[in-house]
């Protein structure tokens, strides 16, 4: 990958909506070139989608109730933990899935209308996955901060920019 590659990855991962023009500003190089490298990584699957953070507590007809189910699983010989978190990653609650270290194996991100409803997908659709040996259920309470956006009144700068 080039520096203006990860250079243009940088930018559009703190701005989407961010237009070619611009872009070739910031990295001195022309329209043309910024649409095609964007093509190229977007073919590769390096840039998977574009999407906005929301703050969805201000919407009140969408409430939404979020969990992070930690996950204990027997991994199965050849595949690992591929074959079960793929099983769990196709159902349509599931927003995230990470394979993690220490004492469980997999962190689920699930979205439901209620906590009945996760507690449903738990019992009626993980738990009954065989690889699957154990869950525990920790429901967001409050989003203070996500994807480096602080969700809080009145902020008028909510992006935090670290350098490297």
């Amino acid at each position: 990958m080039t520096e203006k590659e990860l250079e243009i990855l940088r930018i559009i991962e703190e701005d989407a909506r961010i237009d070619f023009n611009t872009l070739a500003k910031m990295t001195n190089i022309s329209e043309e070139e910024i649409e095609a490298i964007l093509k190229k990584l977007e073919k590769k699957k390096v840039i998977l989608n574009y999407s906005a953070v929301i703050d969805w507590s201000k919407v009140p007809q969408a409430e939404q109730v979020t969990a992070m189910i930690d996950v204990k699983v027997t991994p199965k010989r050849g595949v690992g933990f591929d074959e079960v978190a793929e099983r769990i990653y196709r159902f349509s609650e599931v927003q995230a899935l990470y394979l993690m270290s220490g004492a469980y194996d997999l962190q689920v991100v699930i979205e439901g209308k209620t906590m009945q409803e996760i507690a449903r997908f738990v019992s009626e659709k993980l738990s009954s996955i065989d690889s699957v040996i154990s869950t525990t259920t920790h429901f967001q309470l409050k989003k203070y901060k996500h994807d480096g956006i602080i969700f809080e009144e009145g902020e008028e700068d909510r992006r935090i920019v670290v350098t490297p």
